[in-house]
């Protein structure tokens, strides 16, 4: 047999991002396969608008538990099942794509629970900055901000290995860059939810949490800052 011949083609994807992709993955399926008639009847018009009002998260109900001082569960797990959700089958499917992607790129230096750390944290951050911002109103649903933690963890690797370099290390930011010019085109042309608030904050946590969670990545840190 000739060597490497049973390696894989594509370099499999780290089980933490089928994880995180497959929750979405059933879902969409389960809304099609209702929408074609196969299963659930009539009822199954309304199933992507049941997910979002049991699994989106509501900024004005967040600040009512943060004034009231209570927080019950069903409220508070909004937090983390919110970026499963989409508002329709093309959202679910940008984000797919990203965090294959992405997810892909930062499990090959992060760990499996490093790289779920950054998609999680970088939401629940997202959704907590997004409800303190008083004119915020509209649900929040769809895993672009965890996404855009991820994008924030992959500028992290570029910002390290340029620091390594002695290279410009605002190089490592013309993803999010990119990104962001073109929302703000999308913004101009066709108007904007207030939700991309949440996808700057997520890729700010996803940056800052990957000082944590990398490999020796506190430690590389601390170093570059002794050596100024």
């Amino acid at each position: 047999m000739h060597p490497g011949y049973d390696e894989h083609p594509i370099n499999p994807l780290p089980p933490v991002v089928w994880l995180l992709a497959l929750p979405i993955i059933a879902t969409e399926l389960f809304f099609a396969l209702g929408s074609t008639g196969l299963i659930g009847g009539g009822a199954a018009a309304g199933w992507r608008l049941d997910a979002l009002q049991t699994f989106a998260f509501s900024p004005q109900v967040m600040r009512a538990m943060v004034e009231t001082g209570q927080y019950p569960p069903q409220q508070l797990m909004r937090l983390v099942t919110y970026p499963f959700v989409h508002g329709s089958v093309t959202q679910a499917i940008f984000v797919l794509v990203f965090l294959l992607a992405l997810g892909k790129m930062v499990g090959e230096l992060f760990s499996n629970l490093a790289v779920a750390v950054v998609f999680l944290g970088s939401s629940v951050i997202g959704a907590f900055v997004y409800a303190a911002l008083p004119f915020t109103q509209a649900g929040l649903y769809g895993g672009y901000p965890g996404d855009y933690g991820l994008i924030g963890a992959f500028t992290w690797i570029l910002w390290t290995r340029l620091a390594m370099e002695n290279a410009n290390r605002l190089r490592a930011f013309s993803l999010i860059g990119a990104l962001m010019g073109i929302q703000l085109i999308f913004a101009a042309l066709f108007g904007a939810r207030p939700d991309w608030l949440a996808d700057v904050v997520g890729f700010v946590a996803g940056f800052g949490l990957s000082f944590f969670v990398a490999p020796g990545g506190m430690r590389r840190a601390l170093e570059r800052l002794r050596r100024r």
